[in-house]
């Protein structure tokens, strides 16, 4: 685990909530809202989320990357599905899920962007992690570390758009207002 994010006896590794419920119906009506915004990603993934993951397989992530995922996160990909139906081309499967951290500020006051966190030249800081894909560098992440723990962040690898945080307090938020 990372040593800023320290694993308490309290820290949830699921949360149960009926929002897992709410979420899954809402999903299945997808298709069929025609207040839905159309597009050729929605229509690629059908409104289908791919297969659960396991806990042992976010287990072995968290192991592997020595990171703790979100909570809603987990839930999320636990109680509902591992990859498939979200915003633009979709869900990544947790494996395809890379780590970035966020660059410094540029001095001219341009929009941060980010690096993976495995480049060599990579700032020290927050990890967060791409969790859908939208195209060309532009991210869709989970903060896994620091002040924005559990909230999704939107931006640009190369900072050509500044970094947006949702208003949706957790993943499951988030998601539901996709939905």
């Amino acid at each position: 685990m990372d040593s800023r994010t320290p694993r308490t006896s309290r820290t949830p590794r699921v949360l149960r909530t009926p929002r897992t419920s709410r979420i899954r119906s809402k999903l299945v009506s997808m298709p069929y809202n025609t207040r839905r915004a159309h597009s050729v990603c929605g229509e690629r993934h059908g409104f289908r989320l791919g297969p659960r993951a396991r806990p042992a397989e976010a287990d072995a992530f968290e192991a592997e990357h020595r990171v703790e995922l979100p909570a809603a996160y987990r839930t999320f990909l636990t109680e509902l599905g591992g990859s498939g139906a979200g915003p633009f081309h979709g869900l990544l499967p947790l494996e395809a899920c890379r780590l970035y951290t966020m660059n410094p500020k540029p001095v001219d006051g341009g929009p941060r962007g980010f690096t993976h966190a495995h480049h060599p030249d990579a700032p020290r800081g927050d990890l967060f992690l791409h969790v859908v894909e939208r195209g060309c560098s532009d991210l869709c992440l989970v903060a896994v570390t620091g002040p924005l723990t559990g909230r999704v962040v939107t931006g640009n690898a190369s900072g050509f758009l500044p970094p947006n945080v949702s208003s949706a307090r957790d993943f499951l938020g988030w998601y539901e207002l996709f939905i």
